[in-house]
């Protein structure tokens, strides 16, 4: 199990989140998916280790931009 997280930014709402958590959970591996539009943490829990470069895709596809943190 790997988990990683990052910093997201632009996000507001609980809608945000849903966003962020929806493009992010359709990724290979990913067993859970804990955002915060509150701290902009995003915690990523995979089976395995999961590329940075497809979970910032994956943020940025939702409409937001992140770093790894």
């Amino acid at each position: 199990m790997a988990i990683s997280e990052y910093q997201v930014t632009g996000m507001s709402c609980g809608h945000c989140e849903a966003a962020v958590r929806g493009e992010v959970s359709q990724l290979a591996g990913v067993e859970d998916v804990q955002v915060s539009a509150k701290t902009g943490r995003l915690t990523v829990t995979a089976s395995a280790a999961i590329s940075d470069e497809d979970v910032l895709a994956a943020v940025d596809e939702a409409g937001y931009t992140a770093t790894r943190a």
